[in-house]
């Protein structure tokens, strides 16, 4: 795929001056850092040195006090909770964060997780039958609810509250539930906006221990699912978030609970499990659980204390996901067929596919790989219960969810991100919801937006790479949106020599400003040819420690080469 650069727009110089000479680094760290928003010696300190005292007040959320009031009042009267949660990596670290908090505090608690095909997304009226059913008084539902007016008001018909902690958009109304707990709605003046649905319900245990004198250590020990939810939601790496984060890594590598202990066991041994492990490793395989079979699973595991009960579940979870991939690349197969042989569909600015049979637990993941291949906003749907069920994923600076209500009139149903949603039309209306939606892209998406970009902070030399430099920019961890892993361009390389290797693989070694690097390009080996024509050549790369049989060198991982 052709990429097209694009550098962090210029830093003011007194600004990199200023904080270079104030917490005493070089100059090109201080513009790594203020390209991250950290612009004072305090906010560096926050930033290298995180603290659990730099989270926030939970009361200074919307309605929390009100959340913490009712839930005492449960506790004061033995009524029967629910903790009900989405089906998602964040609806079940969520659930199993609040249920595992509550439950020696509550007698009388269980949660619930609607089933992805009977029940879809988020609050359903068959959970609610079912708290009713059973004698629940009180639901807190998490990562999900707050566009769930009608329901929450029939729930209020059965006599059953809810408490709601979400991070999703609000809609024009609120439900009328007894908390809603969302930084994002207008009247919540949270200082933090970008919480994932498990870091919101960590606030709300937070809140609870905070006004019922519970040591903080209470709360703190179930950082390791917030940081797993977090990473796993590709939500923001900033502020809280990445305090939250970067405690919970710590808790993941010296004392993850029981349920990750077994996951992490039949995942890979590593040294020291990172953000990346958890979105290409433990993510994944508690997400595959709702995908393929029944997320109780995932949630089970995570609230297990007994370890050789959680390996059995981890057990089940990485079958679930063994199976998840062999659909995911089998529609996806199918889906890229259809696009190669259907010039009509290629030449469009959007990709819309529907498949009968593919299944709804994987077109997410399909929407995202075909976006590797045909980069542009995508929608993928299957066939659920006479209905079109669709995973919707975009490309940078176009806002799918807000597309996605551009064609409210074909749409039964819709939520999510700016970056990705899910929605729900009728059979009958695909044809005209994939022109409409063609024509919202068309309209919105400026022609250069259809090429993938590669932002690279800085332009280095090789002479600017070194061990002291390496060891500053490890200290930006833990990497995400808003802090991702810094990348760098170096120019006009002359001295490169390269080989293929292991087929689709390339590896070079570069001489500049008299520094010689190697480096990995994984699925780069199409730029060998290119390499060895050219007389000289730029390089896009972010900077790595390359340990072969225990000697350890610096190496470049490569991004792109020109």
């Amino acid at each position: 795929m052709i990429y097209r650069w694009n550098s962090f727009p210029k830093l003011d110089d007194l600004k990199i001056r200023n904080l270079s000479e104030s917490i005493n680094v070089s100059p090109k760290i201080a513009s790594l850092l203020l390209q991250r928003g950290v612009e004072t010696f305090d906010e560096a300190r926050k930033f290298f040195r995180p603290k659990l005292e730099d989270l926030h007040d939970p009361f200074l959320m919307k309605d929390m006090d009100k959340a913490v009031e009712r839930l005492r009042k449960a506790v004061d009267s033995n009524e029967k909770i629910m903790i009900y949660g989405d089906y998602d990596v964040d609806g079940t670290t969520s659930v199993a964060t609040v249920f595992s908090f509550f439950r020696n505090i509550i007698k009388d608690i269980d949660f619930y997780i609607p089933d992805r095909y009977k029940e879809g997304y988020g609050v359903s009226k068959i959970g609610i039958d079912f708290a009713h059913e059973h004698g629940f008084n009180l639901i807190v539902a998490l990562d999900c609810g707050t566009r769930s007016v009608e329901l929450v008001k029939y729930a209020k018909s059965l006599g059953i509250d809810f408490i709601i902690c979400d991070h999703h958009l609000p809609g024009s109304e609120l439900p009328d539930a007894v908390a809603l707990l969302n930084p994002k709605r207008a009247d919540c003046e949270y200082p933090y906006k970008e919480l994932s649905g498990c870091g919101i319900g960590f606030k709300l245990i937070q809140g609870y221990a905070q006004a019922n004198d519970i040591p903080f250590e209470e709360t703190t020990k179930y950082l390791d699912l917030v940081a797993v939810s977090t990473c796993s939601d590709i939500v923001e790496m900033k502020g809280e978030n990445r305090v939250m984060v970067y405690f919970g890594l710590i808790k993941l590598n010296e004392d993850p609970c029981i349920g990750l202990q077994a996951l992490l066991q039949s995942y890979q041994m590593r040294e020291k499990y990172e953000v990346t492990d958890i979105v290409f490793g433990i993510g994944p395989r508690i997400n595959a659980a709702g995908r393929i079979a029944d997320a109780k699973a995932s949630v089970r595991l995570l609230i297990e204390e007994n370890f050789h009960k959680a390996m059995e579940f981890s057990k089940l979870l990485n079958e679930n996901n063994a199976e998840r991939k062999d659909l995911d690349f089998d529609i996806t197969k199918e889906a890229l067929e259809i696009l190669t042989l259907s010039p009509e569909l290629q030449a469009k600015r959007s990709t819309v596919l529907y498949g009968k049979t593919w299944h709804k637990g994987v077109i997410g993941i399909v929407a995202s790989r075909l976006i590797e291949n045909y980069y542009r906003p995508t929608i993928i749907f299957s066939e659920v219960n006479g209905m079109l069920t669709g995973s919707a994923r975009s490309i940078k600076d176009f806002d799918i969810h807000e597309a996605i209500g551009a064609c409210g009139d074909l749409v039964v149903q819709f939520g999510g991100h700016k970056y990705a949603a899910g929605l729900t039309i009728k059979t009958e209306d695909f044809e005209a919801f994939a022109a409409k939606f063609e024509q919202v892209v068309t309209d919105n998406v400026k022609e250069e937006n259809f090429t993938p970009e590669i932002l690279y902070d800085l332009e280095l030399d090789f002479s600017d790479i070194d061990k002291k430099f390496y060891v500053l920019i490890e200290q930006f961890k833990p990497h995400g949106p808003g802090n991702m892993s810094p990348v760098f361009r170096t120019s006009n390389i002359l001295g490169c020599n390269s080989k293929v290797v292991k087929e689709k693989h390339l590896k070079l070694s570069a001489v500049h400003s008299g520094v010689k690097l190697d480096g990995i390009g994984f699925g780069l080996s199409d730029y060998h040819k290119v390499i060895t024509e050219k007389e000289s050549i730029d390089l896009c790369y972010s900077i790595e420690m390359n340990d072969y049989n225990g000697n350890k060198s610096l190496q470049l991982r490569l991004k792109d080469v020109r």
